[in-house]
């Protein structure tokens, strides 16, 4: 079963973008929009090829982690949850590793924005073995790393456990218990800041192409998910 009706509201607003239009006099030349787009790399941090900050940057892409909790809107009810940004060279194992937390057997759901004017379509799988599903994985690390129109999220089948690697390929934890998954950030070298702003908290851009449209098609029919 999925834990989550509808996509989850943090405490800070982690998974949901917060458009800013910029004013056409202020937007740059193309040339300097194309060198912005273009550019993966801040300092130690590396980009995937799904998303870009806005070319003001208001924020500024980095490696880290932080506590947040979701909230039952109605009962008040509260989730510990851990968010996160991995650099590209260390973002998909970081999440196969969280994981295992989550037992032998799992419930899938791959989540897809890749049709204009129609609102996410999910494919779930409920029961499947972890590893077989990490093996599959593997072989799309492409589609789940790269493409801006993708996002996963592995459940525990009973448990209030989910770890999800969203569109803006930000990994997010939710447990009663953050212990196994921070330990898990941390043996990855990633460090704590509650005050950490993520790229999905400014304007910014997502990114994808038709190939992967295919791809998904592919990867829901490879674990069966319908």
């Amino acid at each position: 079963m999925r834990f989550f009706d509808e996509p989850p509201a943090l405490t800070t607003p982690a998974l949901r973008a917060v458009p800013a239009p910029t004013p056409r006099s202020a937007r740059p030349d193309d040339a300097t929009l194309a060198a912005h787009m273009a550019r993966t790399r801040y300092g130690q941090f590396t980009l995937t090829d799904a998303v870009r900050p806005g070319w003001q940057l208001d924020i500024v892409p980095r490696a880290g982690y932080r506590h947040d909790a979701w909230v039952d809107p109605q009962g008040g009810g509260r989730l510990p949850a851990l968010v996160a940004a991995a650099s590209r060279e260390d973002l998909f194992e970081t999440f196969l590793e969280l994981l295992a937390p989550l037992g032998d057997t799992v419930d899938v759901v791959l989540e897809s924005s890749h049709a204009e004017g129609v609102d996410r379509v999910e494919h779930v799988r409920d029961g499947i073995e972890r590893l077989v599903l990490e093996s599959v994985l593997w072989e799309y690390e492409d589609l789940l790393l790269h493409d801006g129109c993708t996002g996963i999220a592995v459940m525990h089948p009973e448990l209030s456990m989910e770890v999800q690697l969203d569109e803006h390929k930000l990994i997010v934890a939710y447990a009663p218990s953050r212990v196994p998954f921070e330990r898990v950030l941390r043996e990855r070298g990633l460090e704590r800041d509650d005050r950490l702003r993520f790229i999905s908290q400014a304007e910014h851009l997502h990114t994808s192409h038709e190939r992967f449209t295919r791809l998904f098609a592919d990867l829901a029919g490879r674990i069966g998910a319908g």
